[in-house]
């Protein structure tokens, strides 16, 4: 046994000290994280390229010169570019008739402002062009792809010094990645918060580590907690990608609602859907994805069209504070979501309960 089991080839690439990535769309997560040792990779997919050069200046102010990622959606299957008025005109009318017959069951309101999603990488090619753009221009340490291959943008990356990081549900996708020099897997199993596959956690990552060679295999799908990623390291990864504790952290700028509905969440109380985005994600249970669940619900559309269906019901809920409407990603880990801490103290949590369990199971470390 190695006298540190937490130190990994994950830590010797980032140069960081514990094999933790907390994914968040939150900046002062992301540093909180970053600063205690572990790393963290920012979702920017909702923002503009403007506001992504800003978030990483930011950023960069607050790590002392310490590596960190962000993270976007890059699907080869949504349409090449496209208003999102000229999308919207696109959806078909027994689909927004639905949507709209939603709306009023639960008496949701509308939008007070802009609907965020319109910046959304994933509604067409062009803007999420324009996103990557930016972190290359910007030469950002990591850039992870939560959604699509990045295989293409390889080159250009790694020209940059950028590595390059991509998250699969399947071990065919792995293979592709790893043929054309992808320098981290995000193995993400169903139990994960979010767009997921349908292969679970414990079955995908062992999958992924066994033709991954050298490159480090990221574990990710329910790893809330130590004996988690002590698991993960069992398995073969070299560390863990996690997001719903950091929903639920002190630093984290979610609406206290919802931090408050992770807290009182089991797994029960999530669902895995495609009716927010067209493609399948775990949330919170919400009368959105109950209605469209039911037989007579018309056909779930793909993405973008879906999402821009959905958006309006999100934000509208959001806006005006409805419980009862809200919904937020959520992985099947939040049973161990119980307490609002600060997230240096849920990376430490996770450090010591790992190291415990070693212990427990192999006796006393050197």
């Amino acid at each position: 046994m190695a006298k540190d089991p937490l130190h990994t080839k994950l830590c010797d690439l980032l140069g960081i000290e514990f094999p933790i990535i907390a994914f968040t769309h939150c900046k002062d997560v992301a540093v909180a994280v970053i600063n205690a040792g572990g790393f963290a990779v920012l979702g920017e997919a909702m923002h503009t390229p403007e506001d992504i050069a800003a978030d990483v200046a930011w950023i960069r102010d607050r790590v002392d010169g310490k590596k960190f990622g962000i993270d976007l959606v890059l699907p080869a299957s949504v349409p090449p570019t496209g208003s999102t008025e000229e999308l919207l005109a696109q959806i078909p009318e027994t689909q927004r008739a639905y949507a709209d017959s939603i709306k009023e069951k639960y008496d949701v309101p509308d939008p007070k402002g802009p609907v965020d999603l319109h910046q959304w990488g994933g509604l067409n090619q062009e803007l999420a062009r324009a996103q990557l753009e930016v972190l290359l221009d910007e030469r950002v340490p990591v850039l992870a792809s939560g959604l699509g291959s990045p295989a293409f943008i390889l080159d250009a990356a790694h020209e940059r010094d950028m590595l390059v990081f991509g998250l699969v549900g399947k071990p065919r996708q792995a293979e592709r990645q790893l043929e054309v020099g992808i320098d981290a897997i995000i193995a993400q199993g169903y139990d994960a918060a979010g767009h997921t596959g349908a292969i679970g956690t414990f079955s995908i990552v062992p999958q992924v580590a066994a033709i991954a060679g050298d490159t480090p295999v990221i574990a990710a799908g329910g790893v809330t907690t130590g004996r988690h990623l002590a698991a993960a390291l069992c398995l073969g990864a070299s560390g863990i990608w996690s997001g719903t504790q950091w929903l639920a952290s002190r630093e984290s700028d979610a609406d206290m609602i919802i931090k408050e509905r992770l807290l009182a969440s089991t797994a029960s109380d999530t669902t895995y859907s495609n009716t927010i985005s067209g493609m399948t994600m775990r949330v919170l249970k919400c009368p959105w994805t109950e209605e469209w669940a039911k037989p007579e619900a018309p056909d779930v559309l793909p993405a973008p069209y879906q999402m821009l269906l959905s958006s309006d019901y999100i934000q509208g809920a959001n806006d005006h504070r409805r419980a009862d409407l809200m919904t937020e990603a959520s992985g099947q880990g939040v049973d161990f979501v119980t307490t609002m801490k600060p997230a240096r103290q849920v990376l430490f949590d996770m450090v010591e309960e790992a190291l415990a369990t070693f212990e427990e199971t192999v006796g006393e470390l050197d």
